[in-house]
C-alpha cells in the first residue's frame, strides 16, 4: 500500500500482463482515431464473514474477514484466468419496478449510488441477482426482517438456471416465491469503471454484504474455474508471487478488506464513494493503471488522471 503520507491523488497499479498486449497498441494508436467502447452498468458483491478459527490459528492473526473469490475461466472474454467477486452486467429487467424490494428504497439507494432511480433499482437488483446465480447465496426473505435460510435444494439450483438462459427474472422469481430483496444486507463500497483501453469496459458498483446464516456459497458457474473463501491477505500474497492476477479494483477492494476488524462495524460505517477511473501509463519498463484514490484505497473526487 501507498504510505499515508503520499500526497500524490492517485496510485500506479500493475496492469496484468494478459491485457498489456491490447493496451499498448490503444496508446499507440494516434490519439484522434482511438476506440473507446461504451462501458455496461454491472454490479459485483464481496460476500463476506469472520475468519474461521483455523484460518486464525495458522495465519496468528487476529480478529478479520474472509471473502469469497471466483478465479474466472480461461475462456472469458473479460479478465480470463484472474481473482474476482461474483458480479456481472445490468439486465434490462433489473429495472422491474415490481421487484419485491425491503430496506433502502431505490430513492436512497440513488442518492448513495449518485444516479437516478431507475438505475439505482437495476444496480441493486443486479448485484443481488448475480450473487444468487454465481454462488447459490440469495439476499432475500419472506419478510423485511428474515432471509431465506436453504437455497441448495435442486428446485432453488433450476431457479439459477432459469436466471442464467433468461426465461424468468429476478423479480418473478422472488414473486412465485413469496420473497422480499433485502436491500439493507448490501453496503455501497466503491465505484470503478474499466479503462478506456480496454475493448470491454464496465462501470461497476462494489457492494459488500455478510454472508447470511444457513446458506452455503459454492461458486457453481461456468464463468469460473475455482470458488474459495480467502483471507484477503492471502490472496494479495499469492498475487505477489505470481500465482494469481489481480485487476486494480480487486487489488483495492482486498486491501481494504484485510484491515477489517469488525465486520458489522465495518458494514454498517459510512463510505464517500467517488467514480474511479483507471488510466493507462507507462513507465520504468513497464504498463500501469494510474487510479485516483487515496491511500485507503477510496476514490479521490476530482482528481487530476493521467
Amino acid at each position: 500500500m501507498r504510505d499515508v503520507e503520499d500526497p500524490r491523488p492517485y496510485r500506479d497499479l500493475p496492469m496484468p500482463e494478459v491485457v498489456e498486449g491490447h493496451s499498448r497498441a490503444w496508446l499507440a494508436t494516434e490519439p484522434a482515431r482511438r476506440q473507446v467502447a461504451r462501458p455496461r452498468p454491472s454490479a459485483t458483491v464481496m460476500l463476506l464473514r469472520e475468519a474461521s478459527a483455523m484460518l486464525l490459528r495458522e495465519a496468528s492473526a487476529g480478529p478479520g474477514v474472509e471473502v469469497f473469490v471466483l478465479r474466472r475461466a480461461a475462456t472469458m472474454a473479460f479478465a480470463p484466468g484472474m481473482v474476482a467477486f461474483p458480479g456481472g452486467g445490468v439486465d434490462p429487467r433489473d429495472a422491474d419496478q415490481d421487484v419485491p424490494w425491503a430496506g433502502p428504497s431505490p430513492l436512497r439507494w440513488a442518492e448513495l449510488l449518485g444516479t437516478g432511480e431507475d438505475v439505482a433499482r437495476e444496480l441493486v437488483t443486479a448485484a443481488a441477482r448475480e450473487v444468487f446465480e454465481e454462488c447459490g447465496v440469495l439476499l432475500a426473505g419472506p419478510g423485511p426482517h428474515e432471509v431465506v435460510a436453504d437455497v441448495a435444494g435442486p428446485s432453488w439450483r433450476q431457479e439459477r438456471q432459469a436466471l442464467l438462459d433468461r426465461t424468468q427474472s429476478f423479480g418473478e422469481l422472488l414473486a412465485r416465491r413469496g420473497l422480499v430483496l433485502r436491500t439493507d444486507l448490501m453496503a455501497l463500497r466503491a465505484h470503478w469503471t474499466t479503462p478506456v483501453c480496454e475493448p470491454r469496459r464496465y462501470d461497476t458498483r462494489f457492494f459488500a454484504a455478510r454472508m447470511p446464516r444457513g446458506q452455503r456459497a459454492d461458486g457453481e458457474t461456468t464463468e469460473a474455474e475455482r470458488s474459495s473463501w480467502s483471507a484477503p491477505a492471502e490472496v494479495l500474497q499469492h498475487q505477489q508471487v505470481g500465482r494469481e492476477i489481480l485487476l486494480p479494483p480487486t487489488q483495492v477492494m482486498l486491501e481494504q478488506l484485510r484491515e477489517v476488524q469488525d465486520l458489522d462495524a465495518w458494514l454498517a460505517g459510512p463510505v464517500a464513494v467517488h467514480p474511479v477511473r483507471p488510466w493507462p501509463v507507462e513507465h520504468d519498463g513497464r504498463l500501469w493503471m494510474r487510479c485516483p484514490v487515496d491511500a485507503a484505497g477510496h476514490g479521490v473526487p476530482a482528481a487530476v488522471v493521467p
